[in-house]
C-alpha cells in the first residue's frame, strides 16, 4: 500500500510518501515541505496547498491519503489555519478518488512510538529509524507527514481490511439468506 501522509500547515505543510503492508517494515518513496508566504492573501495560500498537493498526489498515484486531525490548541489563528490546510488535503484525496483517513497526534504517536504522548523528538527518532534512515527528516513537519503515512498503514490498512472482511461476510450471507 502507498500512502500520501500530510501533517497540515499554512504556513508549511508536511508531506511523506511511504509503502508497506501492516507489520512489516516501510519503505520511504518521498517528502516534502510546501511553503506559503504569510504575506500573501489566504486565498492565494490555500490555492498553492491545492496545486501543491494535486501535484503530489498525481505524481506519486497514492491509494490512501492520511491527514493529522486538528485538535483544539489556545492560538484560534494557528488552529483556523491548520483547519483549513487541513480542509485542502482532505479534498485533495478526494478529488483524486482516494480513501482519506484522518488521525489525531495521539494516535500517531502511538502508532509510531508506542506511546501517545511522545515528543517530536522521539517521533522524528522512531520514523528515520522505521524508514532505515541515514538522517532524520528536516524540517519536523516532514517527518510528522511520514509518521502520518506509517500510522495509516499499520493502523488503517490492517481497519480497511477488517472492513472489507466483515462487507464479503455480510454479502456471503445476504447470498445464503436468498437460496
Amino acid at each position: 500500500m502507498r500512502v500520501l501522509g500530510v501533517d497540515p500547515g499554512l504556513t508549511r505543510c508536511g508531506v511523506g510518501v511511504v509503502e508497506g503492508v501492516p507489520g512489516r517494515q516501510c519503505k520511504l518513496i518521498a517528502y516534502y515541505v510546501v511553503y506559503t508566504d504569510t504575506d500573501d492573501d489566504i486565498s492565494l495560500r490555500l490555492l498553492r496547498l491545492d496545486t501543491e498537493l494535486a501535484r503530489l498526489v498525481a505524481e506519486h498515484q497514492p491509494e490512501s491519503v492520511a491527514v493529522e486531525r486538528v485538535f483544539s490548541q489556545h492560538n484560534v489563528r494557528t488552529v483556523m489555519g491548520t483547519a483549513q490546510a487541513s480542509g485542502v488535503a482532505i479534498l485533495a484525496g478526494a478529488r483524486a478518488g482516494l480513501p482519506v483517513q484522518t488521525y489525531t497526534p495521539s494516535e500517531v504517536k502511538a502508532a509510531v512510538t508506542g506511546s501517545g504522548t511522545a515528543g517530536k523528538q522521539q517521533v522524528t527518532g522512531m520514523v528515520t529509524r522505521l524508514l532505515g534512515l541515514d538522517a532524520p527528516p528536516k524540517p519536523a513537519d516532514a517527518a510528522d507527514a511520514l509518521a502520518l503515512a506509517i500510522c495509516h498503514i499499520w493502523r488503517g490498512g490492517t481497519r480497511a481490511r477488517i472492513e472489507a472482511a466483515a462487507l464479503a461476510a455480510a454479502r456471503y450471507q445476504r447470498r445464503g439468506a436468498r437460496r
